[in-house]
């Protein structure tokens, strides 16, 4: 069986009808699954790289957990900020992983375009950190982990604190220490492991273990400030089996 499949799509912007490839569910286990939630497949196919769908008629693109329809105003907001400048492209075959990165960066331009929600804004941005984690490049994986936390921060504030996301609370304790912000991390996590009202036994585990890691990373730098100390981030899909989508 085949890894990819067509699904037929309707672009909500322009309504012109589109072809594009999904991935089948079956090649979308994951063999190993970061800290925050980034896959990886033994098989060739990526299930990331197919996430973003791309109208070849107007460059429109989006998630399926997109906005569901635009109004006249998004739509004009959007062909002057994007479509007018949008020279006819297929993404709808298969993908390599610049044209998966492409895919993503045109997505996250629609969405401010029209003015995407938050949540789905803090989803493209993760992804687009997850591919450059798979390129290696570091230092742009970080910057976009940035901006995620940014926008997974106004998702707590705008609606996280009444529905006690401890998904969402892990995410943001989880991207800081990979940035680097050590203590705000620790303020995140010790939040689901202190807070009553949550009752999500895998992020409260998983935060447990990320704050033992935060320990144990700064008693090695104290013991020795110019050793190499990277301890695996990587959560055990028995305990964590979740994941993001954008």
């Amino acid at each position: 069986m085949e890894p990819l499949y067509q699904s037929k799509i309707e672009c909500i912007c322009c309504e012109h009808i589109f072809m594009t490839s999904r991935v089948r569910p079956s090649f979308k286990r994951a063999a190993s699954v970061d800290s925050d939630f980034c896959g990886y497949y033994k098989s060739e196919v990526n299930p990331d790289y197919y996430v973003v769908r791309v109208c070849p008629n107007c460059g429109y693109a989006t998630t399926e957990n997109g906005i569901e329809r635009l109004n006249d105003q998004q739509k004009k907001q959007y062909n002057e900020k994007i479509g007018v400048r949008w020279q006819n492209h297929d993404y709808c075959g298969e993908r390599d992983a610049s044209q998966a990165m492409a895919t993503y960066k045109l997505a996250l331009l629609s969405a401010q375009a029209v003015g995407e929600k938050d949540r789905i804004l803090a989803g493209i941005l993760h992804h687009i950190a997850w591919l450059y984690r798979y390129e290696g490049n570091q230092s742009d994986e970080k910057r976009f982990l940035r901006f995620a936390l940014q926008a997974y921060i106004r998702v707590y504030e705008a609606e996280g604190i009444a529905l006690n996301n401890a998904k969402l609370m892990f995410l943001i304790g989880e991207l800081n220490r990979r940035i680097g912000e050590v203590n705000d991390a620790v303020r995140w996590f010790s939040r689901v492991v202190n807070d009553k009202k949550i009752v999500d036994g895998a992020m409260i585990r998983a935060s447990r273990e990320q704050w033992q890691l935060i320990r144990e990373e700064m008693e090695a730098r104290s013991k020795n400030p110019s050793g190499d100390h990277s301890p695996s981030d990587h959560l055990s899909l028995s305990e964590h089996a979740v994941s993001t989508s954008a």
